[in-house]
């Protein structure tokens, strides 16, 4: 299968530090990877309702802003989240679109966790902090994110920007998204283990 990445933009900015970041990862993947950019805040979801225990899921219609994502994110190969640091983790339009992950899992037909496992999720992120650990929560989602899914995990890329166009004098980004998206990812795993009982 060929590699077709997908980048969500969680900023409700456009052309922000996280997507001048995660332009410049991209422009490094060879020309014959097909790339689809979608923003988030241009493609609204409804806030996720759980009825897991009301009613059956049903497929969203495709016409809709969640049958776009839904389909976009079938399709990947690999899922790039590119969303500023907000609090510590990813934005609310970004979150919003993880949870309904949660209605895509239990939609009849669909295997949406089937479709997902061994892909891989990336993460990149701008943040005002000099201190990289303040994004560990941010890494934390997505990372458990993708145990759960049974995905890879290819890290997160941090760069250091809180004015328009700062993360392009973070040398230690820029460096580090020219190879970013060349490094095998593994399987996920949970950074904790579970004792048997």
């Amino acid at each position: 299968m060929s590699r077709r990445f997908l980048f969500l933009l969680g900023s409700a900015r456009t052309g922000g530090n996280t997507e001048l970041l995660a332009r410049r990862a991209a422009e490094q993947l060879p020309g014959d990877v097909e790339q689809r950019w979608i923003r988030l805040a241009e493609h609204p979801l409804p806030d996720f309702v759980d009825l897991r225990h009301d009613t059956e899921h049903v497929r969203p219609p495709q016409d809709s802003s969640t049958g776009r994502l839904l389909d976009a994110t079938l399709a990947a190969t690999d899922i790039v989240i590119a969303s500023p640091l907000y609090w510590y983790s990813v934005s609310g339009l970004t979150k919003r679109y993880l949870d309904h992950w949660s209605g895509w899992l239990r939609t009849p037909g669909l295997d949406f966790r089937t479709t997902l496992a061994h892909r891989t999720l990336w993460g990149i992120a701008a943040l005002a902090d000099r201190e990289p650990s303040v994004a560990d929560p941010y890494v934390g989602t997505l990372n458990n994110s993708a145990a759960y899914m049974g995905m890879r995990f290819g890290g997160v890329l941090l760069g250091n920007g809180s004015g328009p166009g700062d993360v392009l004098q973070d040398t230690d980004a820029l460096t580090r998204a020219k190879t970013f998206f060349a490094q095998d990812a593994p399987l996920a795993r949970f950074p904790y283990a579970t004792a048997a009982g």
